[in-house]
C-alpha cells in the first residue's frame, strides 16, 4: 500500500469514528440536554478550564514525540511512562488541595468535591497514553477509533443513567471517568504492553526537545480557546457560559469531525516523508482542497439554519445559543486551513513558530472577548471572529514557507470548495424565499428538511457531475462507490 492510499484507509477509518462518535454524542447531547440544564454545562466547562490546561502539562507532548520521531525503542515508552506518571500525581495533588480555593472564588461549594473528582483522570492518563502512540505509530487508527468509539457509549450510558437520578453536573463528570477507565483496559487488551518504570536522560532530552515544543503550542492553543469561556464564566454566570458552549461546541463539530480527522495521518504521514519537500507539499495542499469539500458546506448549512436548528433539536430553554452559533459559522473555512497548516508545522518540526503564532492569536481573541462581552454571548461570538481569520493567514504562511511554496498557492486548492458552496449559499437563499414565511416558526422541523434536502441535493450533483478538474478522481470514486451501491441488491 503507497502512501497516499494509506493515508485514505487510515482517515476514512478515523472519519468513520468521528462521525460516528460525532453523531452519537450529538445525539446523547440532546437527552442530556433536555435531562440536565445550562448551568450543570457551565460548571463542568468551567472545571475543564482549569484541569484542560493541566491536561498538556501532563501529557508533555511526549506522545506526539514517539509518533514523529524516525525510531522508538521500548525502552523510550517506558520512559515517557516514567515521566507523565511522576507529573500527573503532582497535577491531581494540587487540583485536590486547590479545590476549595475554587470553590470559593466562584462562590459554590460543589466545586469542592466535582473538581477532585474530575481529577482522578490525570492518573489514569499515563496508562492511556503510552499504548495509544503505539497505535498511533503503527497507523492501525482502525482499532483506536473502535476503543475510542466503545468507550464514549460506556461513557454516555453513564451520564444519562445519573443524569436520569437528577444528579445534575455529577452526571457529566462521572460519566466521563467511567469512559476513561474503559478506554485503558481497552488499549491494554490490544496493545499487550506493560508500562515499565524506566528512566533515561538521553532519551529524555531527545524525545523532550520536540514534546516541550508541542505541549507548549497545545497549551497555548487550549488557553485561546477557553478564554471565551472564562470571560462568559466570570462576568456573566454558568448559565450564559452553557449556552454560549453549545454554539461554541456545535461550530468546533465539522472541522473537528473532518478536518481534525485527517490531521491525525496527515501528521504522521509527513513526519515519514519529512525529507521530501515535493511530496509533502502536494499533500498539503491536496489535503487543504477536499477538507474545504467535505467541511466548508456544513458551516454553509449551520449559518443559515442556526436559530431554528438550536430550537428544534434542543427545546426553547437553548434557543440564546443560535445566534452565536450562525456568527461562529462564519469562520469554517478558517478552521479548514489551519489544521493541514498546524500539521505541515508539527511534522517539520517548526513548532516554535507555531507557538508564537498562536500566541498572537491568544492576544487578538482576548481583545474581541473584553469588547464583545458588553453585547453578551452575541458580542463574544463576534468578537473571536478575527482571531480564526488571523490564525489561519499566520499558520498558512508557516506552511507554505517551511514547503517552500507561495501563500498564493492555496487559491487553487480553496477554489473547488469556495465554487461550491458559493453555489450553496444561493440555494439556501433562493430555496428560503421560496417556503413560507412562517414555516421557520410554525414547523421548525420542516423547514430545516426542505433546506437541507434542496442543498444537499444540489451541492451533492454538483460534486459529483460538474466538470472541476481537481475533484475529478474524487467524484468518479463517489460514484463508483454509490454505482456498486445500487447494484448490490440485484447481485
Amino acid at each position: 500500500m503507497n502512501l497516499g492510499e494509506s493515508i485514505r484507509k487510515n482517515t476514512g477509518w478515523i472519519m468513520a469514528g468521528s462521525m460516528s462518535s460525532r453523531l452519537f454524542g450529538f445525539a446523547v447531547g440532546i437527552v442530556l440536554a433536555r435531562l440536565l440544564v445550562p448551568a450543570d454545562f457551565g460548571m463542568l466547562v468551567t472545571i475543564q478550564i482549569f484541569t484542560g490546561v493541566a491536561s498538556f502539562l501532563a501529557a508533555g507532548g511526549m506522545g506526539e514525540a514517539l509518533v514523529q520521531a524516525r525510531q522508538v525503542e521500548d525502552r523510550d515508552y517506558y520512559v515517557v511512562f516514567t515521566i507523565q506518571m511522576l507529573i500527573c500525581l503532582a497535577i491531581y495533588s494540587f487540583f485536590f488541595v486547590i479545590a476549595p480555593w475554587f470553590a470559593l472564588w466562584f462562590d459554590n461549594p460543589l466545586y469542592t468535591d466535582l473538581m477532585r473528582i474530575s481529577a482522578l483522570n490525570f492518573l489514569l492518563r499515563p496508562f492511556t497514553a503510552t499504548p495509544k502512540s503505539r497505535l498511533k505509530r503503527a497507523m492501525r487508527f482502525k482499532v483506536i477509533t473502535i476503543i475510542t468509539f466503545s468507550s464514549m457509549v460506556l461513557s454516555s450510558i453513564a451520564s444519562i443513567l445519573m443524569a436520569l437520578q437528577h444528579m445534575g453536573p455529577w452526571s457529566l463528570i462521572v460519566g466521563g471517568l467511567v469512559g476513561s477507565v474503559a478506554n485503558l483496559f481497552m488499549l491494554y487488551a490490544v496493545t499487550r504492553k506493560r508500562p515499565g518504570i524506566h528512566f533515561d536522560k538521553a532519551v529524555a532530552r531527545r524525545l523532550g526537545s520536540f514534546g516541550i515544543k508541542m505541549s507548549i503550542n497545545e497549551i497555548v492553543f487550549y488557553l485561546r480557546s477557553q478564554t471565551s469561556n472564562f470571560i462568559i464564566s466570570r462576568m456573566s454566570g454558568p448559565t450564559l457560559l452553557g449556552l454560549y458552549n453549545k454554539a461554541d461546541s456545535m461550530s468546533m463539530l465539522p472541522a473537528q469531525t473532518i478536518s481534525g480527522s485527517t490531521y491525525q495521518t496527515v501528521f504522521r504521514a509527513l513526519a515519514k516523508i519529512q525529507d521530501d519537500v515535493n511530496q509533502s507539499a502536494y499533500i498539503y495542499l491536496r489535503t487543504i482542497t477536499l477538507v474545504t469539500v467535505y467541511t466548508l458546506p456544513f458551516y454553509v448549512g449551520l449559518f443559515w439554519l442556526a436559530e431554528p436548528f438550536i430550537t428544534f433539536v434542543y427545546g426553547e430553554k437553548w434557543a440564546a445559543a443560535g445566534p452565536p452559533l450562525a456568527i461562529l459559522a462564519t469562520t469554517g473555512l478558517f478552521r479548514c486551513i489551519s489544521n493541514p497548516s498546524g500539521a505541515v508545522s508539527a511534522a517539520r518540526n517548526r513548532l516554535g513558530y507555531e507557538v508564537r503564532i498562536q500566541t498572537e492569536t491568544w492576544v487578538v481573541l482576548t481583545i474581541g472577548c473584553l469588547i464583545g462581552i458588553q453585547w453578551g454571548i452575541t458580542g463574544v461570538a463576534w468578537g473571536i471572529v478575527p482571531s480564526f481569520a488571523y490564525l489561519a493567514l499566520r499558520l498558512a504562511w508557516l506552511a507554505t514557507d517551511s514547503l517552500q511554496l507561495r501563500l498564493g498557492s492555496l487559491l487553487p486548492a480553496l477554489k473547488p470548495a469556495l465554487l461550491l458552496n458559493t453555489v450553496l449559499g444561493a440555494t439556501l437563499a433562493a430555496t428560503d424565499l421560496v417556503l413560507p414565511g412562517d414555516l421557520k416558526t410554525i414547523s421548525p422541523g420542516a423547514y430545516l428538511g426542505s433546506m437541507a434536502l434542496a442543498g444537499g441535493m444540489v451541492y451533492g450533483g454538483l460534486f459529483l457531475y460538474a466538470p472541476i478538474e481537481d475533484l475529478k478522481g474524487e467524484s468518479l470514486r463517489w460514484r463508483r462507490v454509490l454505482r456498486l451501491s445500487r447494484e448490490r441488491p440485484e447481485e
